[in-house]
């Protein structure tokens, strides 16, 4: 695979599958939610092996340093190879901590609306019984 020259940065997250489109990784850049040695990173930054970025998705705050230059979209396990995710520990440990949390609105298991054996036996104890 023939790696280029020039790669825009919002072209090469998006590759790396950090954002879904490459529109959110241009809007993201645009917004100063992607840093380059703590300054706000344009979308049309040329990206350059070694370079090390902050990046802030919706999910997580990543600090990437290239590996690779990837100029379109491949899958995940092959994308992994064109960075190395330096993020810090203490942002990992508070990930974890927010995934303990987090409800993902769906019920727990055995908790909250009655089965019909449930509603049967409350019928029956409110003397609604047939």
């Amino acid at each position: 695979m023939p790696e280029k020259e020039k790669l825009r940065l919002d072209k090469y997250l998006w590759s790396i599958r950090l954002f879904k489109t490459r529109s959110q990784a241009a809007e993201a850049c645009d917004k100063g939610k992607v840093k380059y040695n703590g300054d706000s990173a344009k979308a049309a930054k040329t990206v350059s092996v070694g370079d090390e970025y902050e990046v802030k998705t919706e999910s997580k705050r990543w600090r990437i340093k290239v590996t690779g230059l990837l100029d379109h979209r491949v899958q995940y396990s092959e994308a992994i190879n064109y960075y190395i995710d330096i993020t810090p520990a203490e942002e990992i440990e508070r990930l974890q901590f927010q995934a303990a949390s987090f409800n993902t609105g769906k019920r727990q298991s055995k908790i909250g609306r009655p089965t019909k054996k449930d509603r049967r036996e409350l019928d029956g104890f409110m003397g609604e019984e047939e």
